[in-house]
């Protein structure tokens, strides 16, 4: 092992805080997708329209928003261990209010509690990706980010399998039309029962949380990032946002993220579409869509990992604006095919997705040095995109159709500007660059 390799720097092993780090990011990717098919699931236990059910994103994402920055105060003032400790408390405590909230049985509730838990992970995200870019050499950090990043995914699939398996398979099979006519005891009744099913994983990771919290708070974390512990907010923020780089990729990552949520929560919404078409009942159409979105994030895993080798010989900027447009290319055919050929061109635009969000984190925060702080808080905002673009697709898809074609399709003109958005940033990026390179 060379002297300064990927998570060791000088003689020093960060092995052990990396795994720890890196578990974390498990631990959210798993929130973040056991929460994308829930978006049907209320819209049916509540009786809801997909704008309706969608507020399950907008409470999701703008925790992530409002908590930012609070966040990146709080981990300035303290520590990256101390934001990791506060993250993993308020996901345990917005898990674990999926219990009051289905004994009181109001939808805002769990939006409530979703707002919690999310929070929670706005603290995590805001502490764990620059604590990553710290464990080594700042010529490996892109890298090592990537590498950590790969795991999120690893807790995704078990969230979307969880998700099929443990919920969207268990629920009452009663169609959406079906429910419409019910009684309102019956109805209470129904919805009493699907919501004990869907909150027992929620209860089941929050202990799990429970847990991954007294670990790190007994063990020694490395404290080499969080030498300075003074707060000179506007003039840091006035600074940072002055870096085009930073700046642009603020709003790259916000386009990225919102092109992941849309495309990894509306698989169920169209593969439901294409499914019912060639004849299935809806829950079993809802059940093989979150089958594909599992093979979508497998893919997204391998891509992933690919990715992060190819950045040992490739510029990451290139390999990003190269990936948009692949993006840009399957979304399009996520568009016009209305068979599984739409579908199969979702799944692989997870493929290109792979690599976004690290490579965009990387390259707004390089060079940053202690602001990567206050940074990291700003691309954290920036998943505020998660919140705010998934409402306007359901707002598409519930129209039905538009024109000739199906509304669900149409709606993926969405992700197609977004990955427009992220392919500008990596060839500006890469400009840049290559007159560095050039000076």
């Amino acid at each position: 092992m060379s002297k300064n390799s990927l998570i060791k720097q000088d003689g020093v092993s960060y092995l052990i805080p990396f795994i720890l780090v890196t578990f974390c990011f498990a631990l959210w990717g798993f929130a973040n997708d056991i929460t994308n098919p829930m978006v049907k699931a209320f819209s049916k236990i509540f009786r809801m329209s997909v704008t309706e059910g969608a507020l399950v994103q907008l409470a999701f994402y703008g925790g992530y928003f409002c908590m930012a920055f609070p966040a990146a105060i709080f981990i300035r003032k303290y520590s990256y261990k101390a934001g990791v400790l506060m993250g993993l408390g308020l996901y345990a405590t917005g898990a674990l209010l999926f219990l009051p909230s289905k004994m009181i049985g109001t939808y805002g509730c769990f939006l409530i509690a979703y707002f919690i838990m999310t929070c929670g992970l706005s603290f995590l995200e805001t502490s764990c990706n620059p604590y990553i870019l710290t464990m080594g050499s700042e010529e490996t950090a892109t890298r090592r980010l990537n590498f950590a990043q790969c795991f999120n995914p690893c807790g995704s699939i078990i969230g979307m399998f969880v998700a099929m398996n443990f919920i969207q398979a268990r629920l009452n099979p009663a169609s959406t039309e079906e429910r419409a006519l019910l009684s309102p005891s019956e109805f209470d009744a129904m919805k009493d029962s699907d919501l004990s099913i869907l909150i027992s994983p929620y209860l089941l990771i929050g202990i799990v949380i429970i847990i991954m919290f007294l670990i790190i708070l007994f063990k020694k974390m490395p404290k080499n990032a969080d030498k300075s512990h003074d707060i000179h907010f506007l003039p840091t923020i006035k600074r940072i946002f002055s870096l085009s780089r930073y700046r642009e990729g603020v709003i790259a990552q916000f386009f990225y993220v919102g092109a992941q949520i849309m495309c990894w929560t509306f698989i169920i919404q169209y593969g439901t579409r294409v499914f019912m078409a060639e004849g299935m009942g809806e829950q079993e159409a809802e059940v093989l869509s979150q089958q594909f979105n599992i093979y979508a994030m497998i893919i997204f895993i391998c891509s992933r990992f690919i990715c992060t080798y190819l950045m040992k010989y490739t510029n990451p900027s290139r390999l990003l604006a190269i990936f948009a447009v692949g993006g840009m290319l399957f979304t399009a055919g996520v568009i016009f095919f209305q068979n599984r050929l739409g579908m199969y061109c979702l799944v692989a635009v997870s493929g290109c997705m792979s690599l976004m969000f690290p490579t965009i984190y990387g390259i707004a925060l390089d060079g940053m040095g202690d602001d990567a702080k206050f940074g990291a808080a700003g691309l954290i905002m920036a998943i505020l995109g998660g919140s705010v673009l998934p409402p306007l697709q359901a707002a598409i898809i519930d129209q039905h159709t538009v024109g000739s074609m199906p509304a669900t399709n149409v709606s993926f003109i969405l992700p197609f500007i977004c990955f427009l958005v992220v392919f500008i940033y990596g060839y500006r990026m890469l400009k840049v660059n290559k007159a560095k390179t050039i000076n």
